[in-house]
């Protein structure tokens, strides 16, 4: 394939969800890949010794956006994209309002739940730009990047071989439930506002009636979005995800991955 057919436009895959928040995750790729600035190259292998594995269940998994995260800091390294079989994680709804104006996904606990979720392999300076979109190193952030083992969570490669354990990011609201406390799925994010709005009032009265003035004024106003998450709490919409007791035991460094990354703050 010439490099005009694997460029990220022709492949349908350069739209970051930062930019067009009601797509939200973004498009995936269709099989695993190496991002290579406005490329998504064939893999030479799908173990990366020399990086850390990270679980993308929402925008991560999107190349426009993580082009848009690497490109707003001047990193350009290559990126690896890995499709998996993931066993006992699903994707979740985070309790918590975005100021990009969607509201994300976050990983929960699913025993027996199988998915198709990607692993993407980041080098010590990738891994600080993700960390620092998802909050990490704040202490009013997002989101805990936490270490599930394979007691926890089965990450089946292509080819067969199971990973030792995988990073994720865990959100700190919790997530969205169901109605029953069982945390609920991300079904896209056009349809979840609609359906939030559609429910509460207040959520009404705070950003409108539709999925598109939701994000819009989400996008405008950082205190909104605060706002919103205590909605969310308030109106007991949020649950536990089920992971959050690996935060306490949260590593800097993983097996296999041959870095040891300093302490997150």
């Amino acid at each position: 394939m010439r490099d005009a057919d694997r460029t990220l436009r022709a492949l349908g895959l350069a739209e970051a969800p930062r930019e067009h928040p009601l797509r939200y995750p973004g498009a995936w790729p269709r099989e695993s890949g190496l991002l290579d600035g406005d490329l998504l190259r064939p893999l030479d292998r799908l173990v990366h010794e020399d990086r850390v594995p990270v679980l993308a269940v929402g925008s991560n998994a999107s190349p426009g956006q993580l082009r848009y995260k690497m490109d707003r800091f001047g990193v350009s390294s290559p990126l690896p994209m890995v499709r998996t079989r993931v066993t006992g994680v699903d994707v979740g709804v985070s309790a918590h309002v975005s100021r990009m104006g969607y509201v994300s996904a976050s990983p929960v606990e699913a025993p027996g739940t199988v998915r198709e979720l990607f692993v993407i392999w980041l080098d010590a300076e990738q891994l600080a730009v993700i960390d620092a979109s998802e909050g990490v190193p704040l202490p009013d952030g997002n989101y805990d990047r936490v270490w599930l083992s394979s007691a926890d969570v089965r990450i089946e490669l292509p080819d067969g071989t199971a990973l030792p354990g995988t990073h994720a990011y865990v959100n700190r609201h919790g997530v969205l439930h169901d109605g029953t406390r069982t945390p609920r799925g991300h079904p896209g994010q056009r349809p979840l506002l609609t359906e939030l709005l559609l429910n509460s009032r207040t959520l009404r009265e705070l950003f409108g009636v539709s999925a598109e003035q939701f994000s819009a004024r989400a996008r405008v106003d950082p205190a909104l979005c605060a706002r919103g998450t205590r909605v969310f709490a308030e109106e007991r919409l949020v649950t536990a995800s089920g992971l959050e007791r690996h935060v306490r035991s949260r590593r800097t460094d993983s097996p296999g991955t041959g870095l040891s990354l300093p302490p997150l703050t």
